[in-house]
């Protein structure tokens, strides 16, 4: 029995496209698969800091790469890491989320009722799941009234643990607007907590 050799793929040279990308857009499946593998864990973690139920930051995992799949042939190669565009979609599908009121008005009743059976640890376990909600949602409430740049810069800096570089090559900016961009953003939500306080 045969097997075939899977294709060689070289890497890119500086400025070049890499040939996973160029495969995948032509419709090659395994080459998608490939970059999947390779950006998968990026993007879990970027959606799992931002996302408190970790079956809807699985959900929106793979909604990003079918999404990905989807447009990959309107990709086009700018020099950058191709992850950066995953980050985009997975930041989208996230803001598209917190945006809409049912997921505001979600209530996870299971994590209530699984920390303990007694009416007593039940009310006490409900009373922290209610005001660590009510915090998550003064403070995503806080970041839907910046500017959608200075929310993604500090999305990406404070919540996704990303560096200035990482978060300039994400958000496709220079280093020192992501800078302007985290400095106006922390102000503007310490003055919107301290009149929500």
């Amino acid at each position: 029995m045969t097997t075939q050799a899977s294709p060689k793929i070289t890497p890119p040279g500086a400025g070049q496209e890499p040939e996973l990308l160029v495969l995948a857009r032509n419709g090659d499946r395994d080459a998608f698969a490939s970059l999947y593998n390779e950006h998968a864990p990026e993007v879990a973690r970027y959606i799992r800091v931002r996302v408190c139920d970790a079956y809807l930051a699985e959900d929106l995992v793979q909604e990003t790469f079918l999404r990905a799949l989807g447009r990959i042939s309107t990709f086009t190669w700018q020099g950058r890491n191709f992850g950066a565009w995953l980050v985009t979609i997975a930041r989208n599908l996230i803001t598209d989320h917190l945006r809409s009121a049912r997921a505001r008005l979600e209530t996870v009743v299971g994590d209530i009722l699984d920390a303990d059976t007694t009416v007593d640890s039940a009310e006490t376990a409900g009373l922290r799941v209610l005001a660590t909600a009510e915090a998550v949602e003064t403070v995503r409430t806080a970041l839907l009234k910046l500017t959608p740049e200075q929310a993604g810069a500090l999305q990406l800096r404070f919540l996704g643990e990303l560096s200035i570089a990482e978060t300039a090559t994400a958000m496709g900016r220079t280093e020192g607007s992501i800078k302007l961009l985290t400095h106006r953003g922390m102000a503007s939500l310490r003055t919107r907590m301290a009149v929500a306080a």
